[in-house]
């Protein structure tokens, strides 16, 4: 298929794939975005998604496919709310592509794994493997992954660092004679072929000028190597099962937020969202949550704004240690939180939020002054602090979460609260690192802080909570 061409789909069918491994750092991300970027530029619509709590990859997958990445996770989200919006999702595009996570079966458990969103949305598997030092042996691994679970469908398989051209032969063949399935790529070595990383993994799309042409560097060494025609014929075998789905879908209460934000004019409670290059860990589908509950969204940038006139701030995640000097240098804007707080102005601040609230940041030697409304500094360390998932009750009262309550969220920071001072703790954990290893969640008047990323579509009071909260201080004042 020539670069350029358009697809012909007049008779629309939704086709989805699912793109895994059989272990992690095999090439996932850079085929996935390779793809919906390819594709995209064939004329079809794509919806990429990720299967677990990740900010980064979907960053890349948004800008390559042009709508936003949506995550699949079922420790975040319950399992029928992940249909819904894995359904609602992509029902007006083309294509589905989702990118695994680490290998195939790998995860916390049989349900934690990329395996079992396969088994229960029904997504074709496309196996990334990288074949580095094997030939006839990649049969007998892809006939593993084909056998090990029921209902895993590997509709084929692309090849990774191929070292040439008789390499190619002997795995093509030896795939395609005792595993029935065909090759649907052969990706030679290439050390161009990559994404920016750091000790995290990829760098977030937001932080480089370049993310564009990156990704058109992607897509245009790819193509030569992907058969895209054979890729999109696996896509299209898959099948809503609408009586695998029914019982899902009426797996409990409660509604999906609206996939748009709220565009009415005559909102009157603003929710301050801090989003630029420096805090950008947002799932799509928190803001839609807020948006949804009578939000209206007002985006700032950390680094040359003040504060707007606004009923509540959000400040997600990111790495602001690559941004010290710069959140520093914005006095004003720091200040108007500090006061904004004190004041009682609404807040919720997840892992670099709450590191930016502290009094300072001390990094490599330096530090540096940050908000100051925490009584505590942050030191940035070169090795994970917290690391995984967490399970937090709600042990004391606060405007936020129902006490008594259990979030769900997840936790990877490199960095440690140093507390000068006493604070009040929303969080206890059972599961998970927080900011002492027991604890997480600070409390200070409307101002809440937390190591722990939440998921809208899991935690479902928290928007309206957090926008009720914004409109009676609003009201107050």
């Amino acid at each position: 298929m020539a670069r350029g061409d358009h697809l012909v789909h007049n008779d629309r069918t939704y086709g989805c794939l699912l793109i895994s491994s059989p272990q992690g750092h095999a090439g996932k991300t850079i085929v996935a975005v390779g793809l919906c970027k390819l594709l995209s530029e064939q004329g079809l619509s794509i919806q990429p998604f990720k299967k677990g709590p990740d900010y980064i990859d979907p960053s890349w997958l948004t800008i390559a496919s042009g709508r936003k990445c949506r995550n699949l996770d079922l420790f975040l989200i319950p399992k029928y709310k992940l249909v819904q919006s894995f359904e609602r999702a992509f029902e007006e595009t083309d294509l589905a592509i989702v990118e695994g996570a680490m290998g195939l079966y790998d995860g916390l458990d049989s349900n934690g794994t990329t395996a079992h969103i396969a088994q229960i949305l029904k997504i074709p598997v496309i196996l990334v493997v990288n074949v580095s030092r094997m030939t006839g042996s990649i049969a007998a691994m892809v006939s593993g992954y084909q056998n090990f679970e029921e209902d895993v469908n590997i509709g084929g398989v692309i090849l990774n660092h191929v070292s040439g051209k008789r390499h190619e032969i002997k795995l093509r063949d030896a795939v395609e004679k005792f595993c029935q399935i065909p090759v649907v790529g052969s990706i030679p070595r290439d050390i161009d072929l990559k994404i920016p990383e750091r000790h995290l993994g990829l760098i977030p799309s937001s932080e480089t000028d370049e993310a564009g042409s990156i990704i058109e560097l992607i897509g245009r060494k790819l193509e030569p190597y992907l058969d895209l025609d054979n890729i999109l014929t696996i896509a299209r075998s898959f099948k809503t099962n609408n009586s695998h789905y029914t019982p899902l879908l009426k797996g409990g209460e409660g509604g999906l937020a609206q996939m748009n934000y709220t565009s009415s004019q005559n909102l009157k409670t603003k929710i301050g969202v801090i989003r630029d290059k420096v805090f950008n860990f947002y799932y799509p589908e928190n803001l839609e949550a807020l948006a949804e509950a009578g939000a209206e969204l007002i985006f700032i940038d950390s680094l040359n704004d003040r504060l707007p006139d606004i009923d509540g701030l959000y400040i997600g995640g990111g790495f602001p240690e690559f941004f010290l000097e710069e959140l520093e240098k914005n006095y004003g804007l720091r200040e108007d939180i500090a006061k904004g707080i004190k004041a009682g102005l609404p807040v919720y601040a997840e892992c670099a939020g709450l590191m930016y609230l502290c009094r300072k940041i001390h990094w490599q030697g330096q530090s540096y002054e940050m908000v100051g409304v925490i009584p505590a500094e942050v030191e940035i360390g070169d090795r994970p602090q917290g690391h995984g998932y967490v399970i937090a009750h709600v042990i004391s009262e606060n405007p936020y979460f129902p006490i008594g309550s259990t979030i769900r969220g997840h936790e990877f920071h490199h960095s440690k609260i140093i507390i000068h001072e006493s604070v009040r703790f929303v969080y206890q954990l059972s599961k998970g690192y927080g900011v002492d290893g027991k604890n997480d969640g600070i409390l200070y008047k409307n101002m809440f802080a937390t190591y722990t990323h939440l998921h809208a579509l899991g935690a479902t009071f928290w928007a309206e909570g957090f926008v009720s909260l914004a409109e009676r201080e609003r009201k107050r004042i």
